[in-house]
């Protein structure tokens, strides 16, 4: 134990006599330096230089806009592949809220809270796909943006188609239906 003690001792003085990452110098964003001719402390950004993973977002599949109004149309080929896509994202990330019918009535408002849209009203009816893609991408009053949560943007497209689907289900017609599906629903 005696023989350890000067080598223990000596493990304790070396292991933290070395300061470089305390010492060097550092400098706040923004603040005055006189390292490079300019003055600053910080180079600025290289012209034409695309944040990680922002290289499209100013087109109208990204932003669900063009010419300065909401996209009228889905930018993007619907099929039963998007809109079973649709379903399945819609029932993960909508559903808590409004209801796997859209109706409002979902999870969180059986519990007491607020009840969110009823997608089924006139007025969500009548909104463009645009308005919809931008609220799911950036939320609108109480409720939050799912940009982050769904990042995919043709997912967020699928859930706006199959929110259509859904929307056009609760007020079709018979006569709407084709003539090889309609045996399906039970009906001549």
């Amino acid at each position: 134990m005696i023989r350890a003690l000067p080598v223990i001792v000596l493990a304790l003085l070396s292991a933290a006599c070395r300061q470089d990452m305390h010492d060097q110098p550092r400098y706040k964003p923004l603040a005055a330096s006189t390292f490079f001719p300019d003055g600053r402390s910080a180079r600025p950004i290289p012209a034409n230089t695309v944040a990680w993973g922002k290289l499209n977002d100013n087109d109208k599949v990204h932003t669900g806009e063009e010419n300065g109004g909401f996209l009228d149309t889905i930018p993007i080929p619907v099929n039963l592949a998007l809109l079973q896509r649709g379903q399945e994202r819609f029932n993960i990330f909508c559903s808590p809220c409004h209801g796997r019918l859209g109706d409002g009535e979902g999870m969180v408002a059986q519990r007491g809270f607020h009840f969110p849209a009823n997608f089924d009203s006139d007025r969500l009816r009548q909104v463009p796909p645009g308005y919809i893609y931008q609220v799911i991408s950036n939320g609108y009053g109480a409720m939050g943006d799912y940009g982050d949560q769904i990042p995919d943007v043709n997912d967020r497209w699928a859930i706006v188609a199959y929110l259509r689907a859904l929307q056009l289900s609760r007020h079709a017609s018979l006569a709407e239906v084709p003539q090889e599906q309609r045996a399906q629903l039970g009906a001549p």
